[in-house]
């Protein structure tokens, strides 16, 4: 041990990074190359993270914005986001081969989305407005079926259409507290509101954000680990703050830590999103042990052992 270096606590929330729907999605694109070989085509980053997708581009992914700019003599694989339903009919129509890495948790709230509306129901949709996920899941009704929700102010003021019975239903990568209460404020405007048969916020985003709340308690700085563009990732950050963390900061990388923000600091909070591999935690804690002396806290609040099958295209 160096004894000239500071000591430095980290804490390492537990569950953190990759999830069921996380190790999907990138496995298909793997198991696709694989089978089918280079180049496979991704509709969209697989998983809101730079790493991840330049690996798999290493090995011969091409990442693209929209169908159109596939081949089709390839195959195209949709994000673990999900995609809105014009885009599977749009490949059907090219008679494109493609698989589909949506999040099962995703397509759960796709399928209760469609439920609602076959019954009558208008569906307020509580998420980020241009969030891949929210596009997808706003697509898989007609125009004008479901109405989004952003804000605790928003739903105070929402104005759905007269006399339509009503539903809500979420983005899986939200803030738990957040959308609590403006699931509480919906259903206080609108007691008849059809509410999901299970949480729509998914397992993996609950777990994160209740780890990071059990180690920023009197934390001096707490990093969060994942990309910029990152829905679960950047909940974790305010959550961090929220539950008692004095500074908290998303870095993509280790190489993105300001050392001044580690002034003065005795404990630091580490975590990852959904979308980031341990890989880079363990880059994170190397970079820590080269200016400190460190020690190391756990703080694990669940187990998870959730795993999601291939398509069965991949597992023929």
């Amino acid at each position: 041990m160096t004894t000239s270096q500071p000591n430095l606590t980290i804490r390492l929330a537990s569950p953190r990074g990759f999830c069921a729907g996380v190790d999907r999605a990138i496995e298909i694109v793997e198991k696709a190359l694989e089978r089918y070989g280079a180049p496979v085509y991704v509709r969209h980053e697989i998983v809101h993270n730079r790493f991840v997708v330049d690996r798999l581009a290493e090995l011969g992914a091409v990442f693209v914005e929209e169908l159109e700019e596939c081949p089709e003599d390839r195959p195209v694989i949709f994000s673990a986001h999900g995609v809105p339903k014009s885009v599977p009919e749009e490949a059907k129509r090219r008679q494109m081969f493609f698989l589909d890495a949506t999040c099962p948790l995703v397509s759960k709230v796709h399928r209760e989305a469609e439920r609602h509306h076959s019954q009558g129901r208008h569906v307020l949709l509580i998420g980020h407005e241009g969030h891949p996920e929210v596009v997808g899941t706003l697509g898989q009704l007609p125009s004008g079926s479901m109405t989004l929700v952003e804000t605790v102010s928003d739903a105070e003021t929402i104005e759905p259409p007269k006399g339509a019975e009503l539903a809500f239903a979420s983005q899986t990568t939200l803030s738990v507290n957040d959308t609590a209460e403006i699931i509480s404020i919906l259903q206080r405007r609108f007691p008849d509101i059809a509410a999901p048969k299970q949480e729509d916020i998914c397992y993996a985003t609950t777990n994160r954000q209740a780890a990071v709340k059990a180690a920023a308690e009197d934390t001096d700085l707490f990093l969060i680990v994942g990309a910029s563009n990152s829905s679960n990732s950047n909940r974790l950050v305010e959550v961090a703050l929220l539950s008692g963390a004095r500074n908290s900061h998303l870095i993509a990388t280790a190489n993105d830590i300001d050392w001044q923000w580690l002034e003065g600091v005795q404990t630091v909070g580490l975590s990852a999103g959904a979308s980031a591999p341990e890989q880079l935690v363990d880059e994170v804690v190397d970079a820590l042990k080269s200016r400190f002396n460190i020690s190391i806290e756990e703080i694990n609040v669940a187990e998870e052992t959730t795993r999601f099958k291939l398509p069965r295209e991949l597992v023929l």
